[in-house]
């Protein structure tokens, strides 16, 4: 029978990838440091290929050695959806469903896409994850998520993507600045008047594509940490800003003095899709899920 590396031994070669230091890497995986580097040799010794580069106290990944953690991760991956799918005899919909989602979607529609899975799939433990598109899809690509729910356009890479909705972008004003022009073209519009996002939120690059933003002058060099934020500083009149509607939906805008309006551009939204790895053998779990999140779309979007 042909020698091949085990479990653990990927497990082991992961983790110090992770880690880059033996000690905590051992630390990690409940065993000694000179357990865990003799792991390491003999998985080199099996696969008759150098994985380090080792000095007298350091080491580095080579480039083989990088191709075979991100192949051990897909193995890991792939034996931990087995166990999955076994322990739950190959129903779709039931034990953990790792969600990830960006800030600017989370608050206005995760409590709802609980209650659904609460109710329809009671033997599903739905856990999320709130962070931005990048970091997202690196978890997704660790096998640390199962789905991000996220706005598109976004280079996912080779992961599955589907466009479930359609969120207009709205034009958020103070209600004393309607006689202000911001009915004319952006173009008239005073320089550093539009408040945004800070760069990391994808909302914000979403916005300057759909309501052609293009001209920066127009866009204030000062940006907002969260919708709330952002709420507050056009509310005291600092200047207008851009909206998602679903977030006016859920009433970010309850309170304030400030209407949302149409802007010149009729077609400005966003796309909210998801993105999952083709290769999971969840697929059925991913289907139904994206199901049960556009219902939830079609009530928070329109």
């Amino acid at each position: 029978m042909k020698r091949l590396p085990s479990i653990k031994q990927l497990q082991y070669v992961l983790a110090l990838h992770e880690h880059q230091h033996f000690g905590r890497a051992a630390d990690a995986c409940y065993i000694g440091q000179s357990t865990l580097s003799a792991a390491i040799a003999n998985l080199e010794e099996t696969m008759q290929a150098q994985l380090l580069e080792r000095d007298h106290k350091t080491f580095i990944f080579t480039a083989l050695g990088e191709d075979v953690v991100r192949q051990a991760r897909h193995i890991i991956e792939q034996c931990e959806e087995l166990t999955e799918f076994a322990k739950c005899q190959g129903k779709p919909m039931t034990g953990p469903f790792r969600l990830g989602c960006i800030p600017t979607i989370a608050p206005f529609v995760l409590s709802e896409v609980m209650t659904l899975c609460r109710e329809r799939y009671p033997d599903l433990q739905l856990l999320l994850r709130e962070d931005t598109s990048e970091n997202s899809l690196h978890g997704l690509a660790e096998g640390r998520l199962d789905m991000v729910l996220l706005a598109l356009p976004y280079e996912t890479g080779a992961f599955h993507t589907e466009v479930l909705a359609q969120d207009a972008f709205k034009l958020v004003l103070h209600q004393d600045w309607l006689d202000r022009g911001f009915n004319k073209d952006i173009s008239q519009w005073p320089d550093e008047s539009i408040f945004l996002l800070e760069r990391e939120h994808c909302l914000t690059n979403h916005a300057v594509k759909a309501c052609e933003l293009e001209d920066s002058r127009k866009v204030n060099p000062f940006f907002a940490t969260s919708l709330h934020t952002l709420t507050q500083m056009v509310n005291n009149k600092l200047g207008v800003t851009f909206m998602p509607q679903m977030a006016i939906n859920s009433g970010v805008l309850d309170g304030t003095g400030l209407i949302a309006q149409a802007p010149g551009n009729a077609a400005a939204y966003r796309d909210i899709g998801v993105a999952w790895r083709p290769t999971s053998t969840k697929a059925r779990s991913y289907r139904l899920m994206a199901d049960l999140i556009t219902e939830v779309l079609q009530q928070k979007c329109r």
